[in-house]
């Protein structure tokens, strides 16, 4: 038994061996006239020259999409807020057209007319940078319109002129302040 399997795995080997041998000779026996291998090579050239134009093409393609959905987003992207912001321009404008004479109901309307724009601050990530006297400047988000001297510590919030306001993280005006300086 044991003779067997080893006949049998030599034929196997010798066969693939003679394999191997068949396929070189059969390469060997299809030569190409120059002629030939010319025109080989000039097809797969061109086969090539068209794939990389296809290549070219969508590169091409793909950046003129991307250029216009960027366009179109920066066209867009204050769609949400511009709708949220609609409402409080249309309450503005019938309190300017009341003629009641009124001033508490005035005055509740221009109260929930606030309301509305604090609400529209909120979803479009708006908020109110409103430093206290005696926080210390802080460069980012409180510019200083002029200092004059106190006993508070120098560099150190004395009054806010005008309140800032931040876009998600980032500075949308700088709270206006009045900052201490040292006594000469």
């Amino acid at each position: 038994m044991q003779e067997n399997q080893n006949t049998t795995l030599n034929d196997t080997a010798e066969n693939a061996a003679q394999n191997v041998a068949d396929d070189a000779q059969a390469a060997e026996s299809v030569v190409l006239t120059p002629e030939e291998r010319i025109e080989a090579l000039e097809k797969e050239l061109a086969e090539s020259r068209e794939q990389t134009l296809r290549a070219l093409a969508d590169i091409e393609n793909l950046r003129r999409r991307h250029t216009e959905e960027l366009a179109s987003s920066q066209k867009y992207a204050i769609n949400k807020f511009a709708q949220e912001l609609v409402p409080v321009k249309d309450y503005l404008e019938m309190a300017l057209l009341d003629q009641s004479g009124q001033i508490d109901t005035l005055k509740m309307g221009v109260d929930m007319t606030l309301k509305q724009l604090a609400a529209a601050f909120d979803k479009a990530q708006i908020r109110e940078v409103s430093p206290k006297a005696g926080d210390k400047l802080d460069p980012h988000l409180h510019q200083a319109m002029s200092a004059e001297e106190s006993d508070a510590e120098p560099n150190t919030i004395v009054r806010v002129l005008q309140k800032g306001y931040l876009l998600a993280e980032r500075t949308l005006r700088p709270a206006m302040v009045v900052v201490a300086k040292a006594k000469a």
